[in-house]
């Protein structure tokens, strides 16, 4: 296949560069036809009921799950459940293993102030979970537990079935620690 189908000659007023699987600039993507893609394993499997890997599974008439006759008891709140500020009210059912506690409750408690389409929240709560990590290693000091973060991080894993990826990582952390210490060196001067 061409992927130029017009070329500009003297006198021709436009130049239109297409692919053959995007079209003209002014059409607009061009969906592949089923042929174009049959080279790829398993695609179309939808097409036919025959291909299907559930078929045997599936009932004519579809199951019907009946839904919860009322309405579900609410959940007794024994921690302090966090709510968006998106959605009235706290659902029937929560999670209360890691209820918000210390500085990462704080950074967490902040956050939800936020919508959940704002990008300072998803970032809050990203540093609330590093401030955790750190949080639990203090824990674990404070009742006389030596935690094995190597191990936790899964670096034997990582050196059995990934080793160059550790190395790289292992240099960019050295590289970034090294950047660090010299700069701060280099101010105290």
């Amino acid at each position: 296949m061409e992927h130029h189908d017009h070329h500009q000659h003297d006198g021709d007023a436009a130049h239109v560069h297409t692919h053959p699987l995007q079209g003209d600039v002014a059409e607009g993507p061009r969906r592949p036809s089923r042929a174009e893609l049959a080279h790829i394993e398993g695609w179309g499997a939808d097409l036919d009921r025959k291909n299907r890997p559930a078929i045997p599974m599936e009932r004519m008439p579809a199951r019907f799950i009946h839904p919860h006759e009322g309405q579900l008891p609410q959940q007794p709140e024994n921690v302090e459940i966090l709510v968006s500020t998106e959605r009235p009210g706290i659902t029937p059912i929560f999670g209360t293993a890691q209820p918000p506690k210390g500085l990462s409750g704080m950074i967490r408690r902040a956050a939800y102030k936020w919508a959940e389409n704002d990008l300072r929240r998803w970032l809050m709560l990203l540093a609330a979970d590093r401030v955790n990590v750190v949080e639990g290693i203090g824990e674990d000091l404070a009742h006389g537990k030596v935690p094995n973060v190597l191990a936790e991080m899964g670096i034997k894993a990582e050196w059995e079935h990934n080793r160059a990826g550790l190395v790289k990582k292992a240099v960019i952390a050295g590289a970034v620690v090294g950047t660090a210490v010299y700069l701060m060196r280099r101010r105290e001067r």
